[in-house]
């Protein structure tokens, strides 16, 4: 790997940094109670909002309908994904040192089957507490489930809510394209290099 292509390796890894700096993912929720909207921050390793008491607005509503209280203790993922996320920084960043294209790709394959299993965890939870309901709720449909949208806006009763990522998951999204962009460079290089050797080879 040329220089510059290790710099874009390092580049790709600590991007994930933004992980820690903005939140993953956003779901914004309209309702009569609340016409302003709430928007529920999902960090990698907490979850807030927009304000102070978003969380608590969240829990006011998803008690009427039965669904559990949302906190961060509720989640072992808040716990573990930090450890995860810096793994990836190190470990991009020896990579880079080493400059092995091989150990490029196995990073950015790693990395994307993590990102797509953080997804289907992320709407397994969804499921879980949009289908978990008490039946003692104040307010009951039968047959009614409110599982938020994985991605995108949906109308449950007279709630509205929309669901989108958020900064924090361009981290990952550059840390993909980035290292995917070192590997080809790097191809490329090797392929080039042979290239030359084979006419020097022939003259």
């Amino acid at each position: 790997m040329k220089a510059y292509q290790k710099v874009l390796m390092i580049v790709a890894a600590l991007s994930l940094g933004l992980l820690f700096m903005f939140p993953m993912w956003k779901i914004y929720l309209k309702a009569p109670q609340y016409p302003e909207g709430l928007e529920l921050h999902i960090w990698v390793n907490k979850l807030g909002g927009s304000s102070d008491h978003v969380l608590q607005n969240f829990n006011i509503l998803n008690h009427y309908i039965g669904m559990e209280p949302i906190h961060a203790e509720s989640f072992a993922e808040l716990q573990y994904m930090p450890y995860i996320v810096i793994f990836f920084m190190i470990t991009g960043v020896l990579v880079a040192l080493i400059g092995k294209r091989k150990l490029v790709m196995g990073w950015s394959g790693l990395l994307m089957l993590s990102g797509a299993a953080g997804i289907l965890d992320f709407y397994l939870w969804l499921v879980k507490f949009g289908t978990n309901l008490d039946p003692m709720a104040p307010i009951k449909v039968p047959g009614m489930t409110y599982i938020p949208p994985l991605l995108g806006n949906k109308t449950l009763l007279n709630f509205d809510a929309l669901s989108l990522p958020a900064l924090g998951s361009l981290g990952i999204l550059l840390g993909i394209v980035l290292s995917l962009a070192v590997y080809f460079l790097s191809r490329h290089t090797t392929t080039q290099k042979q290239a030359s050797k084979t006419k020097r080879a022939l003259a």
